[in-house]
C-alpha cells in the first residue's frame, strides 16, 4: 500500500503545498480534472441519495471546486471547506456555484448540527494523519474532525472519503477515531487486484448502520468505462457538457440561488467561429 514515491503530505503542510501555481497547473491538466470528476461520480454514487431529491452536502477539502462542479451538475448544493487560501482563490476565479469556507479539518466543522445531507472528501483525509506543528496530535485532529463532521450531519447520513493510506496502521488510526466519534461503516476498495486503477474509499453512515456498497472489480474493462462515463454523460438522461441546454440548466441554478444571470437569447450555447 506504501508508495516508492514522495507523498505530497510529507513534502509541506497542505496550505503552504497548495499554492496558486500549483492550482493552475492543476486546473490546465484534463487528465486531472477527469480522474477528480470519476472519483467525485464513484463517491456520490456511494452516498446513495435520493434519487432526483437536491441534497445539501458538505465538500471537505474542496480545494479549487472541481469536486463541486459534479455536485453542482448532479442538481445539489454545497458547501466547501479548505485550509488553502489559494485553492480557494481558484475555486472563487471559476465561479464555482457552491458556497467556500476556509478552515483546517482539524480543527473541527464549523457548522450547525444537522445541517447536511451528506458528506464526501477526495484525497484530503490522508493530510490528518501527518503532524505538521509541534502541537498537531493526528489521533486528536482526526478525532475533533470525526466527531464534528458527526455532528452536522442529519441522521441516516452518510459520508464519503476517497483517500490514499500510506500503510496499514494509517487506514486503523482513521477508522479507529472515525467508530470512536459514533461513525459506522467501513472500507470499500474498487478494483483491488489492480497497482494503478485501486481506490480507497471509506464509507460511513451517521445514526443509522447501513450496509457497504459493492466494489468495481472490472479492472480490464475501467479504461473503457470511464471514458464513456466522461464523454457521453447525456446517456444517463443528462445534458451533454457545455451544449446549450447544459448551459441553460446551468443558469436556472444559478438564479434559484438569486444570482445575476444575463438573458437567455438565440445566441445562448451558440459556438463562435474562430477568429484569424
Amino acid at each position: 500500500m506504501a508508495s516508492s514515491c514522495r507523498r505530497p503530505e510529507h513534502s509541506a503542510p497542505p496550505d503552504v503545498v497548495n499554492l496558486k501555481s500549483c492550482c493552475v497547473l492543476f486546473l490546465l491538466s484534463s487528465r486531472m480534472i477527469e480522474i477528480q470528476t470519476q472519483m467525485s461520480e464513484r463517491a456520490v454514487e456511494l452516498l446513495s441519495l435520493p434519487e432526483g431529491q437536491p441534497c445539501f452536502l458538505l465538500d471537505v477539502g474542496c480545494g479549487s471546486g472541481l469536486s463541486g462542479d459534479y455536485l453542482s451538475e448532479e442538481g445539489h448544493y454545497w458547501v466547501g471547506v479548505d485550509i488553502s487560501t489559494a485553492m480557494l482563490d481558484v475555486a472563487l476565479d471559476r465561479e464555482v456555484e457552491g458556497d467556500l469556507v476556509l478552515g483546517d479539518m482539524g480543527h473541527g466543522m464549523p457548522f450547525r448540527p444537522g445541517t447536511f445531507d451528506g458528506c464526501v472528501s477526495i484525497s484530503a483525509l490522508q493530510w490528518l494523519c501527518n503532524a505538521d506543528k509541534r502541537t498537531h496530535s493526528p489521533p486528536k485532529r482526526l478525532y475533533t474532525f470525526f466527531s464534528t463532521l458527526y455532528s452536522c450531519l442529519s441522521r441516516g447520513s452518510r459520508a464519503v472519503f476517497q483517500l490514499y493510506p500510506e500503510n496499514s496502521e494509517q487506514l486503523e488510526l482513521i477508522t479507529t477515531q472515525a467508530m470512536k466519534a459514533g461513525f459506522s461503516g467501513g472500507m470499500v476498495v474498487d478494483y483491488p487486484n489492480s497497482a494503478k486503477a485501486k481506490k480507497f474509499f471509506l464509507c460511513l453512515f451517521a445514526g443509522v448502520a447501513g450496509v457497504l456498497p459493492k466494489v468495481r472489480k472490472a479492472v480490464d474493462v475501467v479504461g473503457c468505462c470511464l471514458l464513456f462515463q466522461c464523454r457521453f454523460r447525456n446517456m444517463k438522461g443528462k445534458s451533454l457538457k457545455k451544449g446549450r441546454d447544459w448551459i441553460l440548466e446551468k443558469k436556472e441554478r444559478r438564479r434559484r440561488q438569486g444570482r445575476e444571470v444575463r438573458a437567455d437569447t438565440k445566441y445562448t450555447g451558440r459556438k463562435r467561429r474562430p477568429h484569424f
